[in-house]
């Protein structure tokens, strides 16, 4: 049973249950418990299952970890301490791994110092960095709390040797339980957490998270199932006690009608002014690229304040080698940074030192990243978080004005939890089957008690065991072979092969490997875009390369085949892989705020009401307020308003072409099926190709006359998209892509093999050439299956694409068409997207700002 703890224990409670000497030390560090202790500790002692969620800095880890350390040192000084592993703590990240560490190691030293004796409690970290050495002195010796990461647990659940350690685990804590839990390596450690419950009976599992919905979600994430019950878990949310000082600033009053030069120098003057009136700042932005040219125009127009041994500033993202980040990580800790600027590297919690500002460069996305970023600032329980957005364009300023009001008021979006996935599966049946003999009903039994997999359909289980054990004798061609054996009459599985730990132990994770695809004109390479980059591209599709246009042709292994001499405008922009997408939830609330202004225009209320409302509504200065205004009013005048109650197919006709704008304020993952299948649609009963561009705010669709855009959306039907889509999607670079990673997953493609390392290149040809024996195997061969899902499911919203078509169907949300000789203002950002990319940024501005102007003109012409 899920429940909320909803009052907190007090603190002669919790000191009656402290060892003298945890308690004399606890007072030496603090003046009291924190919330979250008083909430927590006294549940762990009890061993409850329990989720702590709270901002960064609330003091989650040590409320984890002062009921364990509290009884390792009671046992250590009764002279009862095993030797055995007692807790295991597991994070996503290894820095966040050495600082835990660290951090333990520090109260034991000091109370080690305040006893007078030691006390023998061993803390170690077990990660891909580990040494042979050191994994031997554990094995010898093991850690009471063992630190460690989903892959390396998983490892030690199927090493022969280590696994007795195992047995008898009082407590387990999942860190940053959030971040797991919404993609495939929380998948896979819900799997390990219940193969370690199976060793450990009594474990009590212990979850910290940050800012995230839906909380009781979460929660059974973490505990799972017992025998299709539910397990217990407490769950203690204290995310709003710390205070917020938030705010939405722009560099300029005018937003559309300032020059790109004047925006420019003003938007780094603010940043400057910022940093320099604060101690240490951090800046967030949402791409690597723009957090290198963050660190580069500062350095080069403030040299003296940024270039000097006193001041400086450094870049920390994903693509920096461990080393580089490492250093800067500790420089930030040290108080040597006087400002760091991060894609999404830093948002989750490695100790960084003090942080005074967290400044946000355009809209994060979602509610829970903007709490978590500006969380790393006033990093402790009592000190206020202090975080500026600064926004560059309209979209961005209605868009962080409603994420801010969605802050304030504690509506956090919903995470999206990956279910029944297939690779991961067979990664996992395989690795149990190496630890020992097992009967496949007692494997399925332990595997749905996992809360992924509570569903798995048994046709798909017995799938993915026919796959491993070797039943499909045509895939030994692609030297693919039994991993298993599996006997049908007893029900019993077992591994097969001497090489088989050896293969999984090397192969093992879910991350895929990733690499830069060469562009290529025949045999002249012209330069590199990243996969994620590709796997949007379908035949046709224009984009930028080095300010050049080119048209994608095919792909072969990581060699996209172009053509230059396109005179058409770029469907992808280049930032397009990059990008975070908006969150379902948080569009949702955009689309109600324009459905408000709508009402206020419909009813003619004047300028000083809108304005009032506005400002009640929204939490702006005077100028943010007077843009929406503007922008709204513009749009009203010229078009009509779209909101989550209206979508409006906006048509016009340039040079010849056709488009047509969806302004579906759905977000990117929505978008992304939604214009899919309206271009399936027209493909299948029109016969007509079209260009789509998608983006979070809507898409757009580019053709040649003739084709009916308003009947193929007609078409489209909820209980019928994931069918459309399946075709759609089924020769689609992204679907030979994620048929790779899958394939690595489930280890149908080995990454590593007899000391040698596949190259992201070869595994690419491999996939290609396999994909196409599955489907002759079977259409939903288990793998191919799993591809499709993970495009539709993860990377794209089919269900919350449903839920869109639902609402059509029922009559709640309308269709407006309109027809237009420009695109609205609302359409610049979807309609332009592509056109802007091969535009210089303030050529860019210049053109917008020149678009603004025809579309006042018409407005003033429509009037008169």
């Amino acid at each position: 049973m899920i429940e909320f703890k909803e009052n907190p224990n007090t603190e002669e409670e919790l000191n009656s249950i402290l060892n003298p000497l945890v308690k004399k030390w606890f007072y030496t560090r603090f003046s009291a418990f924190s919330l979250p202790q008083l909430f927590g500790v006294m549940e762990i002692h009890s061993r409850n299952n329990v989720l702590v969620t709270a901002p960064t800095g609330a003091t989650k880890t040590l409320t984890g970890f002062l009921s364990i350390l509290n009884e390792l040192v009671d046992s250590a000084q009764k002279g009862l301490l095993s030797n055995k592993i007692y807790c295991i703590y597991i994070s996503p990240l290894k820095a966040l791994n050495q600082d835990i560490a660290v951090n333990l190691l520090d109260p034991l030293n000091e109370m080690e110092k305040i006893a007078g004796n030691k006390l023998g409690i061993r803390i170690g970290v077990r990660t891909g960095d580990t040494t042979p050495s050191e994994k031997a002195k554990m094995l010898k010796n093991p850690p009471h709390i063992l630190i460690t990461t989903p892959e390396s647990l998983a490892i030690v659940l199927s090493s022969s040797k280590f696994i007795d350690h195992l047995k008898g685990v009082e407590w387990c804590i999942v860190d940053e339980v959030h971040a797991l839990a919404e993609n495939k390596r929380g998948t896979h450690l819900a799997i390990s957490l219940e193969r370690l419950q199976e060793l450990s009976s009594q474990m009590c599992r212990i979850g910290l998270s940050a800012t995230i919905a839906p909380i009781d979600d979460i929660a059974k994430f973490l505990v799972g199932l017992e025998n299709g019950k539910e397990r217990s878990c407490k769950i203690i949310d204290v995310q709003f006690v710390k205070k917020m000082d938030l705010k939405v600033i722009s560099p300029v009053p005018d937003l559309i009608d300032s020059e790109h030069e004047k925006m420019h120098r003003a938007m780094y003057n603010m940043i400057d002014e910022m940093i320099q009136e604060n101690r240490t700042t951090l800046i967030f932005t949402n791409t690597r690229s723009a957090t290198e040219r963050v660190v580069h125009h500062l350095k080069e127009k403030y040299p003296k304040k940024y270039l000097t041994e006193e001041q400086t500033i450094g870049a920390h993202h994903g693509s920096l080698s461990k080393e580089l980040r490492q250093g800067l990580e500790k420089q930030l800790r040290d108080g040597k940074l006087k400002a760091v600027v991060s894609s999404t590297s830093l948002e989750l919690g490695i100790d960084i030192g003090y942080i005074e500002l967290v400044i946000l460069l355009g809209s994060p996305k979602s509610v829970a990243r903007a709490i978590q970023r500006i969380g790393r600032s006033g990093h402790k329980l009592t000190e206020t978080s202090k975080g500026r957005i600064i926004v560059l364009d309209r979209d961005d300023l209605v868009e962080c004005a409603v994420l801010l009001k969605s802050s304030i008021e504690k509506k956090i979006d919903r995470i999206h939890i990956p279910e029944n996935c297939l690779d991961v599966l067979a990664q996992q049946i395989f690795g149990i089957a190496i630890s020992g003999k097992i009967n496949e009903r007692d494997l399925l039994r332990m595997i749905k008690n996992s809360y992924p997999y509570r569903n798995l359909d048994f046709k798909n289980y017995k799938d993915v065991l026919d796959y491993l054990s070797g039943k499909y004798i045509s895939l030994e061609d692609r030297n693919i072979y039994a991993k298993i054996w599996h006997d049908p009459e007893t029900g019993m599985i077992g591994r097969k092969g001497k090489m088989s730990r050896v293969i999984y132990m090397t192969n093992i994770g879910t991350i895929p490997d990733e690499s830069y695809v060469t562009v290529k004109i025949g045999d002249h390479a012209i330069g590199k875009i990243d996969e994620g980059f590709l796997e949007r591209m379908k035949r046709g599709d224009i984009f930028v390369l080095g300010g050049e246009k080119y048209q994608f042709l095919y792909s072969k292994g990581m060699v996209a085949f172009v053509k230059s001499s396109v005179e058409r405008q770029p469907t992808i922009p280049s930032w397009f892989s990059e990008m975070l997408p908006l969150s379902f939830d948080l569009a949702m609330e955009i689309g109600k705020f324009r459905r408000l202004m709508e009402e206020k225009f419909n009813h003619n209320k004047s300028k000083d009401e809108i304005l009032k409302f506005i400002n009640e509504y929204l939490h702006v200065d005077d100028n943010a307020a007077n843009s929406i205004y503007e922008y709204f009013r513009e749009q009203f005048l010229y078009a009509a308003i779209p909101h989550d109650k209206k979508i409006v197919i906006e048509t016009y006709t340039e040079q010849g072409r056709s488009y047509a704008i969806f302004h579906t304020l759905y977000g990117r993952r929505v978008n992304d099926c939604l214009s899919r299948a309206v271009a399936f649609a027209i493909g299948r009963t029109q016969h007509k190709d079209v260009e789509i561009g998608v983006t979070d705010n809507g898409f757009f669709l580019s053709y040649q006359k003739g084709v009916n855009v308003l009947a193929a959306f007609s078409l489209i039907k909820s209980d019928k998209l994931e069918l459309v889509l399946g075709s759609a999607i089924d020769k689609t670079e992204v679907l030979r892509r994620r048929f790779r990673h899958c394939a690595g997953r489930s280890l149908m493609i080995l990454r590593e093999y007899m000391g040698h390392r596949k190259r992201v290149g070869r595994q690419q040809t491999s996939s290609m050439i396999l994909l196409n024996a599955v489907k002759r195997i079977s259409n939903d061969f288990p793998i191919l299956k799993e591809a499709r899902r993970e495009v539709l499911e993860d990377l794209m919203d089919i269900e919350s694409a449903k839920q869109v078509l639902k609402s059509m169907e029922e009559g709640k949300t309308k269709i407006k068409h309109i027809s237009t000789p420009l695109p609205s203002p609302f359409a610049f950002g979807i309609a332009l997207q592509g056109y802007t990319d091969v535009l210089k940024i303030e050529d860019r501005m210049e053109f917008l700002k020149r678009m603004h102007q025809a579309i006042l003109a018409k407005i003033s012409q429509k009037g008169n």
